[in-house]
């Protein structure tokens, strides 16, 4: 699992990283909310430590934008022990709420809460526009329509649907789509299973599309309309 970590104080940065160091966690570090919006949008990120006092601006700005595109736990942090600070992190959609100084001991026990509570939250049934996707019953359908959906993207669609307006890069798609370690995948088939599940989904008369392509980069599930 992948925590970004949005502190602007890099000792203090390296220090989280260094407490939850696990084999199974990585970190991206971000220091502005400029660099964590950009940061955010190139990783798939899984949980986020936020500090409330940023050089350019407030982990409240980067908690708003963060809202619109993603349901992930947030901790957030701050120097200042006042009770309005928890208050607007909890209504703004923080998770949990730190005051500094703090137990690196309790940050590392408060996250691994969050975790897990992530872990258990699986979301089996989404619904958008004429679109519901049970992937627990195993059935698609597009209004009336019923898609039959191969495995793969079956597995693709829930990579877009878990990090919407997220950009989520080749490579990433490819080692979460055959992530078995088994013998060398080539690219094209990524494309392929790509524009396979749009061409399910998507139809010329839409008004909306979903699957974005960014060239060069990856790909991004955002509802555009197409008029």
């Amino acid at each position: 699992m992948k925590i970004q970590i949005v502190e602007d104080d890099r000792v203090l940065s390296e220090g989280i990283a260094m407490a939850l160091k696990e084999p199974e966690l990585e970190f991206v570090q971000s220091f502005t909310v400029k660099q964590a919006k950009e940061d955010f949008q190139k990783e798939v990120i899984d949980l986020v430590v936020l500090d409330v006092n940023l050089p350019d601006g407030t982990g409240y700005d980067f908690l708003e934008w963060l809202r619109k595109v993603s349901e992930l736990p947030v901790l957030m942090l701050t120097a200042n022990d006042m009770e309005m600070d928890e208050v607007m992190s909890l209504n703004r959609g923080a998770d949990d709420f730190m005051t500094k100084p703090f137990s690196l001991a309790v940050l590392r026990a408060r996250i691994q809460n969050l975790l897990r509570r992530k872990t258990k939250q699986v979301i089996s049934e989404y619904r958008e526009d004429e679109f519901v996707f049970d992937f627990a019953k195993v059935l698609f359908t597009k209004g009336t329509e019923k898609l039959v959906l191969s495995p793969n993207e079956q597995k693709l669609l829930r990579l877009f649907l878990d990090n919407k307006g997220q950009l989520l890069t080749r490579e990433q798609l490819i080692d979460r789509l055959w992530s078995d370690g088994g013998e060398f995948v080539d690219e094209n088939a990524l494309s392929v299973t790509v524009n396979r599940l749009r061409g399910k989904l998507e139809n010329k008369g839409d008004d909306f599309s979903y699957i974005h392509t960014i060239y060069g980069q990856g790909y991004m599930w955002k509802k555009e309309n197409k008029r």
